[in-house]
């Protein structure tokens, strides 16, 4: 759906509501650091990490190491949920410490380049649902619009009417499409920096994909692997697919101004505590959009704030359950692949 404010501010007004409500937020203490939390998170993470390493050898060569793949995958999402803060500066007060520990965690742990994710990460948060510019609502195995399906050829315009049922296996495959575009931006870059991403990318790929053919036997390994790494991609797609999908697109022509854009394009999704750590802080996407750098632990606190700022000013915001947003996005989906023009209620 394109969408206009009904009734929105000049620029100025714009700006003066933005800073009203970021010093509402500032007055409660939410963009305060929080070192001691990504101090034990971090530990946490990478504890359990080398923990199901240890476990696959002392459970050798069996299938009940299939159970630890499945850990693993689960393990390396909330390792790439605190890259992601990193790469947001959040973990850190220093750009080069957060530099540091996005690498480790990016490229070594998880597998795909930090500075080329980063790139198209601020692209999507300096644009977000702006067709044309927004790299996450291009144009790609999915399409996000009726104009990206009339686009298409004739088998595009047909693997768009079938996309809500392709969904879930394209998810699965989230984690080789990241490992395969970042080894293709580093392999166009001849820089410094880009030699240390690649050698860390190479030891990943030692450790993640090679070596669990030393314990286990070739057959086991391989599909060791494969259900690791599927399952890494699914749940790392899952938790981003509502962040925007299925919310209203804007043009280069609405000057909604970046308070309004940023609220009116992204979902929240509700539930207790536990949704925010399966989500990795990304169920409060409002709040992350507005304050990309403030610390995920403060985000939930700042949604009341932003909530009812947002009703005095009359801007729509949008929280849903988990299943109601998938569901909102499944009907996106059928609704643009098949051409017509995309309604949200």
């Amino acid at each position: 759906m394109k969408t206009e404010s009904e009734a929105p501010a000049n620029g100025a007004s714009q700006r003066e509501d933005f800073a009203e409500l970021s010093r509402r937020v500032r007055a409660q203490g939410l963009f305060h650091r929080r070192g001691g939390y990504y101090a034990v998170k971090i530990g946490i993470t990478v504890a359990a990490l080398a923990s199901l390493a240890v476990t696959v050898v002392i459970v050798g060569n069996t299938w009940w190491n299939l159970v630890v793949a499945a850990g693993l995958a689960f393990v390396l999402v909330q390792i790439g949920f605190i890259g992601h803060d990193a790469g947001h500066r959040q973990v850190l007060a220093r750009r080069r410490g957060n530099d540091a520990v996005g690498l480790m965690l990016a490229n070594l742990l998880s597998g795909f380049s930090f500075n080329w994710w980063l790139t198209k990460h601020s692209r999507h948060h300096a644009h977000t649902n702006l067709e044309g510019k927004d790299p996450d609502i291009a144009a790609g195995a999915l399409v996000f619009t009726p104009e990206q399906t009339r686009a298409r050829g004739r088998f595009g315009r047909n693997f768009a009417r079938i996309q809500p049922f392709m969904l879930v296996p394209l998810l699965f495959l989230e984690a080789l499409n990241l490992h395969v575009a970042s080894a293709r931006a580093l392999a166009r870059r001849r820089d410094r920096a880009a030699l240390v991403e690649l050698g860390l990318l190479v030891i990943h790929g030692g450790i993640f994909f090679l070596a669990p053919f030393l314990v286990l036997s070739p057959v086991r390994a391989l599909i060791f692997v494969v259900v690791s790494q599927s399952l890494f991609g699914f749940y790392l797609g899952a938790s981003f697919l509502t962040n925007h999908v299925g919310m209203p697109t804007v043009t280069d022509g609405n000057d909604l101004g970046f308070l309004r854009r940023q609220v009116m394009t992204s979902r929240n999704l509700s539930g207790p505590s536990i949704v925010g750590f399966l989500f990795g802080g990304l169920d409060s996407q409002i709040e992350h959009h507005l304050f990309p750098t403030m610390p995920r632990a403060n985000l939930r606190r700042a949604r009341a704030v932003v909530r009812s700022f947002c009703a005095e000013r009359r801007i729509p915001y949008a929280e849903q359950s988990p299943w109601h947003a998938y569901r909102d996005v499944v009907r996106h989906l059928r609704t643009a692949g098949n051409g017509r023009a995309v309604v949200v209620d």
